[in-house]
């Protein structure tokens, strides 16, 4: 009985390396963890990036004259009405947002998953978008998104810009990876 008592031990033993080494490593689960991000020192008109999952996103707090350049251009999008559900319940409207005044997308084309410029706006280098009022623009086949992250007609992007779930803690404080709790 002692020896097979002490060979089920081993054998115990023997297989817990194996067994953690089945389970996700720190890196992993962080990866796919929620973030928690300050917003408070960012201004109207300004940008950050922080990563999700991997993935780039975008926080920009936009200007009532961002806000009210929304509303003009429904007739030059793909999918104004955001149709195709590139986001979350509570950021089904025009600005894609649950506050109106702070978009929050994830920074990847969704053509071929490039990264657009961050808040582009047309110059001298806009041959591409001659009538785009300004937004994002993908420079490797020449998508542009607006101000919510719309796709604009007939450009390579099929969709818009998705907009990851997240929440507010607070005024100042949001969390990118878990929607609101109802």
């Amino acid at each position: 009985m002692a020896t097979s008592a002490a060979g089920g031990l081993g054998a115990v033993v023997a297989a817990l390396p194996f067994a953690a080494s089945l389970l996700p490593s720190e890196r992993a689960l962080g990866a796919g963890a929620p973030v928690e991000v300050d917003i408070d020192k960012l201004l109207p008109g300004q940008m950050t990036t922080v990563e999700w999952r991997g993935k780039p996103v975008w926080i920009l707090r936009r200007t009532p004259e961002m806000l009210a350049g929304l509303q003009y251009i429904d007739a030059q999008l793909a999918d104004p009405r955001c149709e195709r559900r590139m986001e979350p319940d509570d950021c089904r409207n025009p600005q894609r947002s649950i506050t109106p005044d702070v978009l929050v997308v994830i920074g990847i084309c969704t053509h071929l998953g490039c990264s657009p410029n961050e808040k582009f706006s047309p110059g001298a280098e806009s041959a591409i978008a001659a009538d785009w009022p300004g937004g994002f623009l993908c420079p490797c086949h020449g998508s542009t998104f607006d101000l919510a992250g719309r796709v604009f007609r007939n450009k390579p992007a099929p969709d818009n810009l998705e907009v990851p779930p997240h929440r507010y803690l607070s005024a100042s404080r949001l969390i990118i990876g878990e929607e609101r709790k109802t």
